[in-house]
């Protein structure tokens, strides 16, 4: 296999397998067992976990909350477009970076509620930064912005003529408390209350961190030498809490599971080199790729990932690059679902 990209999974049938809308119930969703000890593969459901974990386990899951970042919006000339918001640039909000394509410095796009936005200019990571004519606060958004959709989910839609579900509570976990995310921790998307009851009676622990997923996490690996990958900041946080509560569950022989790459993403943040974390806040811009050396956590739990993304490229670092690419041969042959919506690993 070649050393550097990631190249033989996108040799994978994929796009006939990515998911349009989740599973109902959300933990009927299949998830695939990889044991890293001996490369054993094992097909389960998503249902099935409690019965798959201890009371040696503690769960690390993200509670950050997508927020509506999506704007549509219209050029002066009657051509539509989208605006994505990323983060506000000052407390009145009305000054933002933002994704938007086909738009340039000084124009002028006309957005829903009598609002006018101007480009400001292009930022060195290919955001670029906007001023409105009026705060995008959160009445604003919640009567006007949308949740931000990944294209692929919408692609998926369209060839197959389906119908959108209501997408503003599907793309959410359902234990999401902190706004700041424009795209889903989705690895959090297949529990349930019943099933947190069921990990509670096994005597399954959890924690909860905060990691508000931007750009960085869904920013493609193009480079051709992926050292060279520059992965955007994001905000996250370590309460003191949660902080005390998986160093006492390390120090106790027991097992730490990052639900998650914006999970394991916070823990390898903020860890030192023996492991023990650390409380606070900052900024996360580690890019996880094989040959990196995981601290915090025994176990991982995380979706299906598009090739040539940034969570790929730590699935691999934390699975082993062959035995990852055997799991995801094993997926496209069975017919798992792929991506946000799709179905789950479960790598021990």
């Amino acid at each position: 296999m070649n050393e550097e990209a990631l190249s033989e999974f996108s040799a994978l049938e994929i796009e006939p397998l990515i998911a349009d809308r989740p599973a109902e119930p959300r933990d009927s969703s299949r998830l695939l067992v990889v044991n890293r000890a001996d490369g054993a593969l094992a097909s389960r459901r998503f249902s099935d976990l409690a019965a798959l974990l201890t009371s040696r386990d503690l769960l690390v899951l993200n509670r950050s909350r997508v927020w509506k970042a999506r704007l549509e919006a219209a050029k002066l000339t009657g051509g539509r477009c989208e605006i994505l918001l990323m983060a506000p640039l000052g407390p009145d909000r009305t000054s933002w970076t933002a994704l938007c394509r086909k738009v340039r410095p000084d124009q002028a796009l006309n957005c829903p509620g009598g609002v006018q936005a101007r480009c400001l200019g292009l930022n060195p990571d290919g955001s670029y930064n906007f001023s409105f004519s009026a705060p995008l606060d959160e009445a604003y958004l919640a009567a006007h912005g949308a949740v931000p959709l990944p294209q692929y989910i919408l692609k998926a839609r369209q060839r197959r003529n389906a119908g959108a579900p209501p997408d503003e509570d599907k793309y959410q976990t359902v234990y999401a408390e902190e706004p700041g995310s424009i795209a889903a921790p989705t690895a959090g998307f297949h529990f349930t209350p019943e099933l947190f009851s069921g990990l509670k009676a096994a005597g399954v622990k959890t924690a909860f961190v905060t990691l508000h997923i931007g750009w960085g996490t869904f920013r493609m690996v193009r480079a051709q030498d992926p050292a060279a990958h520059v992965m955007m900041e994001e905000e996250c946080e370590v309460t003191a809490a949660a902080a005390e509560a998986i160093n006492a569950h390390r120090a106790a022989g027991g097992r730490v599971i990052a639900v998650g790459t914006s999970s394991m993403r916070t823990l390898e943040t903020f860890s030192g080199e023996d492991g023990t974390l650390r409380p606070g806040r900052g900024r996360a811009g580690l890019f996880i790729r094989p040959g990196y050396k995981f601290r915090a956590a025994g176990a991982f739990i995380t979706n299906l990932h598009v090739p040539d993304s940034a969570p790929l490229y730590m699935t691999a670092a934390f699975a082993g690059r062959e035995l990852l690419f055997k799991a995801y041969q094993r997926a496209v042959s069975e017919r798992y679902r792929f991506y946000s919506y799709g179905d789950s690993m479960l790598i021990i």
